[in-house]
Formats: structure tokens, C-alpha cells, sequence
């Protein structure tokens, strides 16, 4: 973990907000995920973190990329992954997708029954089964509740796998997601669980694809056991997609103090917001946060950013020495969905991002006002 210094040195250095990334962080993550999951293989959900650095670090580890557009199609190909390093998913898959998978010899992830006649001839596929479960997770999360928009029934899978091997596809097996973030180990075993009820109905499988979703902190080698358990019943090799759990630990948001403020609450008004980090507003996500200072007695503060939205506040209730305009603060569990999903709303300039290998290396430069309008006539 990066020290206070280290953080405190990178914002002088290169300002604040900023995406701070530890490249020890990210290979220690991916080797708790080889550890538990021992003979899978693992494609990273490039949705997480797309930065061309933080891919071609997890490639030259043997990682493959699952891509749900052709932006991120473009990106595995920027970085040289081959087909067999590629998963094409989502569950309304574009023509350019469906092209850019086929000449890439990608394996495309069929999320409904109608996609078996849009895929390219002679595709290796795998069917995503909704196994129709409440998880442990936000709403905006969980994608294997049967009111979600993802996969097949259960009921529908064997029925799906056939119509691939009658289309001419190489029907490799099954994929199941149930959603990210999510804290109880029991989740994953339900629908591992589901799953296996197809036995008789699918016979032996090539793959068996668990998808990622696993909290920070959950139980991965229970979690594994269950997983290889399931994949050995259909007698299949066992892929894993992990995102958030890979790169969320590695990266942190600094964020600059602006001022305080006092209404019904006592804020800290700072110079990140819901353009940087919108996790807080859309999941309710909740980030730790350190102050890269010590001054006088802590006092509990909301810290608000700066946009014209009632929700845009990062954090809640957090506990603070007095803050002072310049002082740093250090959200955590940053480096999934925080620089990805950051936007120029307000045409407020999406932050740098640096990474810590030893030494600084500036992987995207900040934007300005002119990049953020080069395209409009």
C-alpha cells in the first residue's frame, strides 16, 4: 500500500484530482486470484479499468480480456490480445461487435436465444444462464436477479446450447454472473448450484464460465472450491472474469480541499466529485478515506463536491482533523469504475492518472477544455 508521503508527493506533483494506481497492489491481486482459482483461466472485465497500461501489465501475466463494446475490442487489439485471449459480451451485441469478435476468432458470450442466428458463421460460444437469484449487492449491481436484463432462463439454456451446435457453432458451454460487489459467499454457491441442475439436460461441457463479482474482502478459496466443484460435474475447465476485485484495492482518488461549510451538515467542500467518482451517487458505494494530514481534534464531516447536484457527495459521516484548503484527501478501493465510468460533465476536465512502480509513470495526462471540445463543429 502507498504511503501517505508517496500520495501526498504525487498530488503536489501532479495535482489533484488524480487516480493513483500501485502496480504491487494489482500483482498481488492476481495472485490471490491464481491461488484460489489454481487451473482456471482468467480474462479480466476490461469495464473496470480499461487504461492501456493497466491491460498490457495484465496480459503480459497471461490474462485474457472480457469486452463488452468495440471500444474495448479496439483496446484488446491495441494490446495485442489475440481470439483466444478475447470474450465478446453484452446482452445487445452491435454489428461492429459481432464483426471485430469474428475476425478476432473471439468467443462471444450469447445473453438470449435470438443472438444464435446473428453470430458469425462457425462461432465458439458460451450461454449466459440467469440463474434468477437475490444477491448480496445494490440493485444497480446484481445481474443475475430474475428481473434483470441479462442471460437465458435456465429452463431456455439447453435449448439455446442445442440451436448453437445445429447453426454450425462450436457450442463451448455455460456462463453465469451474478453481479459485482457482492459480499456473501452463499450467492455464488446458489447459483453454482442452479447450474448444475442442467446436468442431465446439457451433458458434458468444455467450459464453464463463473464470471467475477467477488467483494474485496470475500472468502475466494471457498468461493473457488464451490466453483471447480460445479465446473467438475459437467467435467469443464473452468474460466473466471474478474474485474473490480483486480484493480478496485490498486488505485486511490486524491482530491484537494477546498473549503468547509456549515448548513444542517458540516461539509468539506473538495475538488472531486461525481464526475470523477460517480460509484457514490449511483450505488451508494462507500469509499475509505484517509486525510494525508494531522492537525487538531477530528470532527465529522460529509465531503461534498463541486457540482450543482444535491447527490454529488462522495462520502458520508467521515471522521476528519481539521481540514484546511490544500489539505489531501485519499479515497480508496478507487481503481475500478472510478476513472471509467468518469465523465466531463460540466466540462470539467477528467484527472490524470499515474502509476507507482517503483516511480512515477503518468499513464493518461489530464484533460483540458479544448480535448474535452475537439470533436464538437
Amino acid at each position: 500500500m502507498l504511503t501517505d508521503a508517496q500520495l501526498l508527493g504525487a498530488a503536489q506533483r501532479f495535482g489533484t484530482p488524480l487516480y493513483v494506481y500501485d502496480a504491487a497492489e494489482l500483482d498481488a491481486a492476481l495472485a490471490r486470484v491464481r491461488n484460489a482459482f489454481a487451473d482456471a483461466r482468467v480474462f479480466y472485465a476490461m469495464k473496470a479499468n480499461p487504461n492501456l497500461t493497466l491491460l498490457r501489465r495484465l496480459r503480459s501475466a497471461g490474462v485474457g480480456f472480457e469486452c463488452v463494446s468495440a471500444g474495448e475490442l479496439a483496446r484488446a487489439v491495441k494490446v495485442g490480445a489475440g481470439g483466444g485471449e478475447v470474450l465478446v459480451n453484452g446482452p445487445a451485441k452491435s454489428a461492429e461487435e459481432y464483426a471485430e469478435g469474428a475476425r478476432l476468432g473471439a468467443t462471444f458470450v450469447v445473453d438470449r436465444a435470438e443472438e444464435v442466428q446473428l453470430l458469425p458463421p462457425r462461432s465458439r460460444a458460451l450461454v449466459r444462464v440467469n440463474p434468477a437469484l437475490k444477491v448480496s449487492t445494490h440493485d444497480h449491481l446484481a445481474t443475475g436477479a430474475a428481473s434483470s436484463k441479462f442471460g437465458v432462463t435456465l429452463l431456455e439454456a439447453p435449448q439455446v446450447l442445442e440451436a448453437l451446435r445445429n447453426a454450425g457453432h462450436q457450442a463451448l458451454g455455460l456462463h453465469v454472473h451474478i453481479g459485482s460487489a457482492i459480499r456473501d459467499a452463499g450467492d455464488f454457491a446458489a447459483a453454482f448450484s442452479r447450474l448444475t441442475e442442467l446436468k442431465e439436460a446439457v451433458g458434458p461441457l468444455e467450459v464453464l464460465d463463473v464470471g467475477g463479482g467477488w467483494s474485496l474482502d470475500a472468502d475466494l478459496d471457498g468461493i473457488a472450491r464451490q466453483a471447480r466443484q460445479a465446473a467438475a460435474t459437467f467435467g469443464a475447465q473452468l474460466w473466471v472474469e474478474p474485474g473490480r476485485y483486480l484493480v478496485a484495492g490498486a488505485g486511490v482518488l486524491l482530491t484537494g480541499v477546498v473549503g468547509r461549510k456549515h448548513t444542517g451538515r458540516d461539509f468539506v467542500l473538495i475538488d472531486a466529485g461525481m464526475s470523477e467518482l460517480i460509484r457514490p451517487m449511483l450505488y451508494g458505494a462507500e469509499h475509505p478515506v484517509r486525510a494525508l494530514w494531522q492537525r487538531g481534534e477530528a470532527a465529522t464531516y460529509d465531503l461534498a463536491g463541486p457540482a450543482c447536484e444535491s447527490g454529488d457527495v462522495l462520502a458520508r459521516d467521515v471522521p476528519l482533523p481539521m481540514p484546511q484548503p490544500g489539505d489531501v484527501l485519499a479515497l480508496g478501493e478507487a481503481g475500478a469504475y472510478g476513472a471509467a465510468m468518469s465523465s466531463t460533465y460540466l466540462t470539467r476536465p477528467r484527472p490524470a492518472e499515474v502509476l507507482w512502480d517503483g516511480d512515477w509513470q503518468v499513464i493518461r495526462r489530464r484533460e483540458n477544455a479544448e480535448t474535452i471540445w475537439a470533436a464538437e463543429l
